[in-house]
């Protein structure tokens, strides 16, 4: 996995650093709340850059009446605002075009969640900061936490106050931040002396939104969502660098899910371990060629772990390997993982010295990596193994076949044997057992090396016609003969397995290139919801319904893969439970299971635009476990182009 510390620079990480090429630098002056000094600092620093001979203009500045902030304004060159809105009232408001045409270096922008005035280029301010740096101007701006969209909710819950001018958190992602940050007791003390609102403002923040409780909530908040920025930002120039190590700045916690019961106890156990950490996590479920042959309950239960770790708040992923050890290494590494919790089943010693222990094998080949091990049960996983399908030990036909194989190849051999000595007619046998591993598997290449070796044996080893050997360097060909089906068999199985993950992979980005490639032109929102249920109800056979907030609390059907009304009572509560909370209800989940409907919401950052539903017509699991990575791709997919519609065109 190129830039998993291998050396190797990673793409996305290149195409990501590639796409700043030109652009402007983008610094977010973050706090915790109004009167931290945001304003006051950006203006200091712009005023800094003057002084070291940078073009700085102002865009837009709010003082609020303070002297001091206003004192810092007059040293630079501010552009007019523009008056913009109707006939009745017009809004003074940043003059972008203004800006482009003076093309400073460095332009200082205030408030970035302002909303724009009705006749502005753009609805948001930061739309009008990106279309700045796309100029190749550097801009300063400034914003509090609780404008962050990820985290209006939960600044909400406790303030008792909901901010309706947001930014994405995309947005952050691509600043660079300094948090100006005062502790509660100096910020009050602010408040009081008149230095934030007027008095008969203060008085009544104080006794709200101020509390020193708040305060101290809001800054531990700016602080944390900081670092994840900073976090995130070092981990793509390492990543585009190829440089390996964790290089940790906080913890990273993953948790490795297997179809063994006890999963939903792993998941949970990495959810106290993050947050007792603080920091963030990522279920991960290492999808192997043995994962096909899984029991419908072992599908069932990687199904509902990774539910689970979606309610809780973890990422979730899927990765495709040819062996759970490998594919696990691979990702703790591309996340930079520093903690790794996984389950350990009761095996035999036996059992551990023939296959080997997957535990064991982390630990001693992953350093830098804390590794939890909880014990899971196996209690009735040997029932289900029992009713596997026949398939995982090969077909008929690839016996037959490969029993049809060993035999031309023994009457070929007895055709030609006056021409050829023996080491060339055990030569010979080679030519079975690749073409039966590499069609049929590793099991029936070892059946088509024992039933090679055999034959030899009978057909040409003296005393001919017995499977006994006279002579004893005949044994020794015998042995390696054997030796070399099964080191042949097992090489060409694995990579028969590899090349079967590539090709899973490759058909599936096909699949999520030829979705995006139908639908991105479309700017109708009705039609681009019909075309993504008929392309995911294709891919994955399956029904599926798109529903938007509606008038109150009803929901708005814009698409379903079949006509009519699918929903009942339930399924509308689970849609309606997935709307309003954000997470996966319905058949398969932990809420409304009853439902025949598995709804996912369709969430840019902290807001969900609509969900998605899907359903089978048997009242089956809807989703299998290697169906969840793709239905997730075309989910936010889904979501980019959902919330792009709603954004240039509006509600139709």
């Amino acid at each position: 996995m190129p830039g998993a510390g291998d050396g190797r620079p990673d793409p996305d990480a290149l195409l990501r650093a590639a796409a700043q090429e030109g652009k402007g630098r983008f610094k977010l002056f973050l706090g915790a709340a109004p009167g931290v000094g945001k304003t006051y600092e950006m203006l200091s620093e712009g005023a800094a850059r003057k002084r070291d001979g940078i073009d700085v203009v102002i865009g837009v500045v709010e003082t609020h009446g303070r002297a001091e902030t206003e004192a810092l304004t007059r040293g630079h060159e501010i552009i007019p605002r523009r008056a913009t809105g109707d006939a009745e009232r017009a809004y003074p408001e940043m003059d972008l075009d203004a800006i482009l045409a003076r093309a400073p270096q460095l332009v200082l922008v205030d408030e970035l969640a302002h909303t724009n005035a009705p006749g502005s280029r753009h609805p948001k301010r930061h739309q009008d900061v990106a279309e700045l740096l796309a100029a190749g101007i550097d801009v300063y701006s400034t914003v509090n936490i609780q404008h962050v969209e990820s985290l209006n909710d939960v600044v909400a819950s406790f303030t008792r106050v909901r901010v309706r001018e947001t930014v994405p958190d995309t947005v952050l992602e691509m600043a660079e931040i300094e948090v100006v940050d005062i502790p509660p007791d100096e910020l009050i003390e602010r408040l009081r002396a008149g230095k934030v609102y007027l008095p008969h403002e203060a008085t009544r923040a104080l006794a709200h939104f101020f509390s020193k409780s708040n305060l101290s909530a809001l800054r531990e908040l700016a602080l944390r969502r900081a670092a994840q920025a900073v976090d995130a930002r070092m981990l793509d120039d390492v990543r585009a660098l190829g440089l390996g190590g964790t290089w940790a700045g906080s913890d990273r916690i993953v948790v490795a899910i297997n179809e063994l019961p006890g999963a939903d106890r792993l998941v949970r156990a990495a959810k106290r371990l993050a947050d007792g950490l603080r920091g963030p996590w990522t279920a991960v479920f290492i999808e192997t060629p043995r994962a096909a042959h899984f029991s419908d309950i072992a599908h069932r239960r990687v199904a509902a772990a990774m539910t689970l770790a979606t309610q809780l708040g973890a990422a979730v992923a899927t990765v495709p390997a040819a062996d759970v050890v490998t594919g696990l290494q691979n990702f703790l590494a591309d996340a930079r993982a520093t903690q790794l919790v996984m389950g350990k089943s009761r095996r035999s010693r036996w059992f551990e010295w023939l296959h080997g222990s997957v535990v064991d094998r982390v630990i001693r080949d992953t350093p830098g990596v804390a590794v939890h091990v909880l014990p899971v049960d196996t209690d009735g996983v040997g029932r289900e193994r029992g009713r596997r399908p026949p398939a995982r030990w090969g077909t008929r036909a690839g016996y037959g076949v490969t029993t049809a194989l060993v035999a031309g190849v023994t009457g070929m051999a007895s055709a030609l044997f006056h021409l050829l000595d023996l080491g060339n007619v055990a030569l010979l046998y080679l030519l079975p057992v690749m073409v039966a591993a590499s069609l049929y598997g590793l099991r029936t290449g070892l059946f088509a090396g024992i039933t090679s070796s055999l034959a030899y044996n009978f057909v040409f080893l003296p005393p001919v016609g017995t499977l006994s050997i006279s002579n004893p360097e005949n044994v020794v060909s015998v042995v390696v003969l054997l030796g070399i089906a099964i080191a042949t068999s097992q090489l060409t199985g694995r990579v028969r397995a590899q090349a079967d993950l590539a090709a899973a992979s490759a058909r599936t980005n096909a699949m999520l290139a030829e979705f995006l490639r139908r639908i991105i032109g479309v700017d109708d929102r009705h039609v681009a919801a019909r075309m993504i249920c008929d392309d995911i109800g294709g891919l994955l056979d399956v029904q599926v319904v798109l529903l938007v907030p509606g008038t109150g609390v009803h929901l708005e059907m814009l698409a379903a893969s079949d006509a009519g009304d699918p929903l009942g009572t339930i399924d509308i509560a689970a849609a309606r439970w997935a709307l309003d909370t954000g997470m996966a209800a319905g058949r398969g989940s932990g809420t409304l299971a009853a439902s025949e409907w598995l709804f996912q919401p369709l969430r840019i950052g902290g807001r969900v635009l609509g969900v998605l539903g899907v359903a089978k017509d048997q009242a089956t699991d809807p989703v299998r476990v290697d169906q969840l990575s793709l239905l997730g791709s075309l989910i936010d997919q889904s979501a980019l182009i959902l919330e792009r519609l709603l954004f240039e065109v509006g509600p139709r």
